[in-house]
């Protein structure tokens, strides 16, 4: 068969794409079983992470996670657990950012009187900029944060408010935009646990 020729080429080229697509789908299903019990690890991580629990590797987010109980309420997929006795719960958030979705869980106290934590499970907000949503000062902010009102303020700028008890974090220098979305999405799924818990465990 004349290789210059056209259907030299498109056979070539069919067996090529052939072998490597069916390469691809190989690996792909070879490899889907753990993808997905490392998406399942992520979202418990994340979730232990909102509730202020420490762990030390994988099977200890595994092991620790068996005392989170996931309900339902009004529609909305909580993550409940005791910690020192005290009944706190989280909830995933999904929120317009700049660019794109934030999303992450929340995590508050039964009688809504503090948030617990808050972590970012992904966001395509610019880095170094909005996209220190993720950096552990931001995050640190909402550790045991008084809740004031039904919310916590987003204001001013810095490097994170050390003062728990005014209800109030610190914005992002340069990234208004970042910072009036977080805001907005405190301000919405504390209305939603409000909702749901009404001040009671």
């Amino acid at each position: 068969m004349n290789k210059q020729s056209l259907v030299y080429t498109v056979i070539f080229t069919f067996i090529v794409s052939f072998v490597f697509v069916t390469l691809l789908a190989l690996a792909n299903d070879g490899t889907k079983e753990r993808v997905q019990l490392n998406q399942e690890l992520n979202r418990q991580r994340a979730i232990l992470n909102a509730l202020n629990i420490d762990y030390n590797g994988p099977q200890d987010v595994q092991d620790k996670f068996q005392n989170v109980e996931q309900i339902e309420r009004d529609g909305v997929t909580l993550y409940r657990t005791t910690v020192d006795g005290e009944t706190i719960y989280a909830k995933e958030f999904t929120g317009s950012g700049l660019w794109g979705l934030i999303r992450g869980y929340l995590a508050v106290t039964a009688n809504m009187d503090r948030t617990i934590g808050i972590e970012i499970l992904s966001h395509n907000e610019t880095p170094g900029l909005g996209g220190r949503i993720d950096e552990p000062w931001f995050k640190q902010q909402l550790r045991n944060e008084k809740i004031v009102d039904g919310t916590i303020r987003v204001d001013g700028a810095g490097d994170g408010d050390t003062n728990h008890d005014n209800g109030q974090i610190d914005a992002i220098t340069g990234a208004s935009r970042t910072s009036d979305a977080m805001r907005t999405i405190l301000s919405r799924e504390l209305s939603t646990f409000q909702q749901i818990l009404g001040g009671n465990s």
